[in-house]
């Protein structure tokens, strides 16, 4: 592959994963919102920026392009974000994968999730404790070492120096004086610094992403909403990786800098083809390393598939009631343990729609 192809930059490669895997992670947005109010992000909206790397590969290395595509084409489930489940005795439900990001691509439902979501009895999505503020902000009080340092650990005293400057450099540009988060954990600075700037703001600035859009406007028109998780659960989850694996993703995305737009984009480009089979191919096409590959299986298991099984399970008896639609992030939805696949496995008819 060729040096210059941006994508192919090892800080590049590594972000592309952390914001793969910080969009499996909905409660992250509120975080990101409740810890950025104060800043930058009070400022006007910048324009969003960024190029989709996915297709620079295409034109640059097709041959890996042409790997990908295979290995992605041959992932189970992996093209559509909406789904019928349909069941004997059961009025049909919709599975619809979601992005959680506020970018208008992203909130404008596709017209025939338009259609399903208007027609539902009942919305679901990951957790509805971030609708109560409340309540967020009394679940992350009361855990505050799955959020920070609570003893004599910084996050300086776990960077080599080279590290420790990579982090000062890239928190100073994004308007973060580093003193004031030298006792957060780095996965949760790593949710500050994964999002393009405007991402930030337009989410500082009351913009929701739209699982929450979703359940807001369902909550308008008077129709229940449903969770499938605790803001906890996801704490806990994320907070169980490896502290190396949340710090590598730390540095080696503030060494991306202004890179971040690009990613986001090709994120965005991706999710608005439905090509949720993708992700991991191109991740594994470009990225030999196999530290990697094993950090990223570990994060894979705790993050995408051993929730799949829990959302399912609680999904379960709502869905029996018939006519739910149920939104929850894209990433859960292909491969032979994805979503899909789970409420196949659990009875149901389930296909692709358009």
């Amino acid at each position: 592959m060729k040096r210059a192809l941006a994508i192919a930059d090892r800080a590049a490669l590594v972000s592309l994963k952390l914001l793969v895997a910080l969009n499996a992670l909905f409660f992250l947005s509120f975080l990101i919102v409740l810890l950025l109010a104060m800043g930058r992000a009070h400022a006007e909206a910048p324009a969003c920026a960024g190029a989709d790397l996915l297709s620079a590969l295409q034109k640059e290395d097709p041959a890996t392009y042409s790997r990908i595509e295979t290995e992605a084409a041959a992932t189970l489930n992996g093209k559509g974000l909406l789904w019928k489940l349909e069941k004997s005795g059961e009025k049909p439900s919709f599975l619809f994968g979601t992005m959680h990001m506020t970018d208008p691509r992203v909130t404008t439902l596709p017209p025939a999730a338009r259609k399903a979501y208007g027609a539902a009895g009942t919305i679901i999505i990951e957790t509805t404790d971030v609708l109560d503020k409340q309540k967020m902000m009394e679940a992350m009080l009361k855990e505050p070492e799955l959020m920070m340092f609570t003893d004599n650990t910084t996050l300086s005293s776990l960077l080599s120096p080279e590290d420790a400057a990579v982090v000062n450099k890239g928190l100073d540009a994004r308007g973060i004086p580093p003193a004031s988060v030298s006792k957060m954990k780095p996965w949760l600075l790593s949710a500050m610094v994964a999002l393009p700037v405007c991402e930030v703001a337009r989410q500082a600035g009351g913009a929701p992403v739209l699982d929450v859009k979703l359940a807001q406007d369902a909550k308008a028109l008077g129709k229940p909403v449903e969770g499938l998780e605790t803001a906890a659960s996801q704490l806990h989850a994320m907070a169980s990786l490896p502290i190396a694996f949340h710090i590598k993703g730390l540095v080696e995305t503030l060494k991306l800098g202004d890179k971040i737009n690009d990613i986001n984009e090709t994120m965005i480009v991706l999710y608005q083809r439905g090509d949720t089979g993708t992700f991991w191919p191109l991740l594994r096409s470009i990225s030999p390393d196999e530290d990697d590959d094993a950090g990223y299986a570990e994060f894979d298991r705790t993050m995408i598939t051993g929730r799949n099984k829990v959302m399912a399970d609680h999904a379960a008896p709502i869905l029996a009631k018939g006519n739910a639609f149920m939104a929850v992030g894209a990433m859960h939805l292909p491969g032979p343990e994805g979503l899909v696949e789970d409420f196949r496995k659990a009875g149901y008819t389930v296909t692709a729609v358009n």
